[in-house]
């Protein structure tokens, strides 16, 4: 299953889906209907689960006519959706979510029989699969890890002492689908990984993954500055000493964040350059003084590989005390999403000044 939910972890959904199940994916995960149904208007028909919780009665009518499959996170919300089916004369596949200890989505596991039971007398309602999700897959310590398969284990022992058996299981995210096989079961949610990025550095010898975004603008104006001249909003950076200025078109409107100012790097020529000052909406600035004859409308690589360097939503998410995904998940739309079949060219087609993904 590869998830693609948060717009495919801001990489672009629909390309996303639409290349991996080519490349052997069977199913598609997402977070809410909305993104479901972008997927089925441009004629997706893979099987789609729904991760998120759906409660209200509309959302249930829409999840029926799209063809999609709910997560059910208890007995109540069971109810809910076989009474809504029943008015409207439908039946659906349903996947029933079981809390292990992420303490989030999820009846508790020891009830999983009893949830089970209620769902298999509901007409209108068909067992897809059982699953859970791991909290700490991505530690290098798996006891937490372990003690949560083994509660799955138990609950899948409880269904079988019921008479249950769900067509399909499932635990792995991607980092249990790279340090455990015996958490694959019928099939594993890969998220992260699918992107080219390590949900943990210890997971790093088990293949080798390269990122598939790069986050690329273009230079809109060069100036040259005097020491002492202040940069950007604030005057948060004075110019130690003349320099030579670039402002490239893209800020934090477009996901570059804010609190990188003047601590990130960008890629220009193969070479490192800093950005200095504030990172505005639609704009950032880099002290270019060490690149000979700039011009214009270069391109400036924010993410992504330039030469023998290269920087990665990693290296961002360290500056700033969080994660990758975090970082990956931020891009808004309006940067304009370029696909390739190969990296080996590195032109772009966007507009002079705007940035792309």
């Amino acid at each position: 299953m590869a998830i693609v939910k948060a717009d495919a972890y801001g990489h672009g959904a629909v390309t996303v889906a639409e290349t991996v199940l080519a490349a052997g994916a069977r199913w598609l995960g997402v977070a809410t209907i909305p993104e479901g149904i972008e997927l089925r208007e441009v004629g997706i028909k893979a099987p789609i689960l729904i991760l998120g919780a759906v409660n209200a009665p509309e959302e249930i009518q829409a999840i029926a006519h799209w063809q999609l499959q709910p997560t059910l996170c208890n007995p109540f919300q069971a109810l809910v959706f076989s009474e809504t089916l029943a008015a409207v004369g439908k039946s659906i596949p349903v996947h029933l979510k079981l809390d292990t200890g992420m303490s989030r989505l999820g009846t508790a596991w020891q009830e999983a029989a009893e949830f089970a039971r209620l769902v298999e007398r509901s007409p209108h309602l068909e067992i897809a699969s059982v699953y859970s999700h791991l909290a700490t897959a991505d530690s290098p310590d798996p006891r937490i890890m372990n003690q949560q398969h083994q509660r799955f284990r138990q609950a899948i022992g409880q269904l079988s002492a019921a008479g249950i058996t769900p067509p399909k299981l499932h635990i792995a995210n991607s980092a249990a689908t790279l340090s455990d096989p015996s958490l694959h079961y019928d099939l594993v949610r890969v998220g992260l990984a699918l992107y080219g990025l390590y949900p943990a550095a210890h997971l790093q010898p088990v293949l080798s993954l390269k990122p598939v975004m790069q986050v690329k603008a273009r230079v809109t104006q060069i100036k040259e500055i005097a020491a002492g001249t202040g940069v950007s909003y604030g005057y948060q950076y004075i110019a130690p000493r003349d320099m030579k200025l670039a402002v490239v078109g893209i800020g934090y409107a477009d996901g570059v964040p804010r609190n990188l100012s003047s601590k990130m790097q960008v890629l220009i020529r193969g070479k490192l350059v800093p950005q200095v000052g504030a990172i505005t909406m639609d704009q950032l600035m880099l002290d270019v003084s060490a690149i000979d004859d700039l011009q214009i409308g270069e391109l400036v690589t924010l993410l992504g590989q330039d030469g023998d360097i290269e920087i990665s939503a990693d290296d961002w998410a360290t500056m700033l005390g969080t994660i990758s995904w975090e970082i990956l998940c931020s891009f808004r739309h309006r940067l304009p999403r370029v696909t390739r079949a190969s990296s080996a060219s590195s032109a772009c087609s966007c507009p002079e000044g705007l940035g792309m993904l």
